[in-house]
């Protein structure tokens, strides 16, 4: 069976929205978008792409997907990109119509924990979801979440969309765990159930 593995930049208070920039989302009238920024190191780049060359397939919820597809579905001579839109693709969407908008992708609409259920029985990599947080509550309520790929950044932002839902403990074993120069670490959580 295949795993589901969420992977975020996510604070020390939890948050994981708009990481990347300060207009990639403003819910709620989030004001520290691309708060990672400053954090970056070359050799967490390395470490992400171990954790994306793991899968072949990413869900992502209507919003991340869209964000990705705009960024990535363009781009040209860019091993990032390129391996981005080379993975099939679920987007979980009520609102969806067509899934044009990124190559190999399709809308998953109706029976959401049934079809994801399905897509872990498949033979395949890993199944990789980052942002999507409202998708990330719904899986982690019905525990169909296998592990948790956080790079942890040094700061605590005190408000913005959180990876855990509220309510649900989630008992996690750490089995792996690595610092980078800037302060943030990898921590590789497996759900134990």
């Amino acid at each position: 069976m295949r795993k589901i593995v969420v992977h975020e930049f996510i604070t020390l208070d939890g948050v994981i929205q708009a990481p990347g920039g300060p207009e990639e989302d403003t819910d709620g009238g989030f004001k520290h978008g691309g708060w990672s920024m400053p954090y970056w190191h070359d050799d967490m780049g390395a470490d992400i792409g171990k954790v994306f060359g793991q899968a072949d397939t990413l869900l992502l919820g209507r919003k991340t997907w869209q964000t990705h597809g705009e960024a990535f579905e363009p781009m040209t001579d860019d091993p990032f990109a390129d391996s981005m839109n080379a993975f099939k693709k679920y987007v979980v969407s009520t609102t969806l119509k067509t899934a044009d908008l990124w190559r190999n992708s399709t809308i998953i609409s109706s029976n959401v924990m049934e079809e994801i259920g399905k897509l872990k029985e498949q033979s395949g990599k890993d199944i990789l979801i980052d942002g999507s947080s409202v998708l990330i509550h719904t899986l982690a309520e019905n525990d169909l979440i296998d592990e948790y790929s956080l790079h942890v950044h040094p700061l605590v932002l005190g408000d913005g969309k959180r990876l855990f839902p509220l309510g649900k403990r989630l008992d996690l074993k750490l089995v792996e765990s690595k610092a980078f120069p800037t302060g943030v670490t990898h921590q590789l959580y497996q759900v134990t159930r």
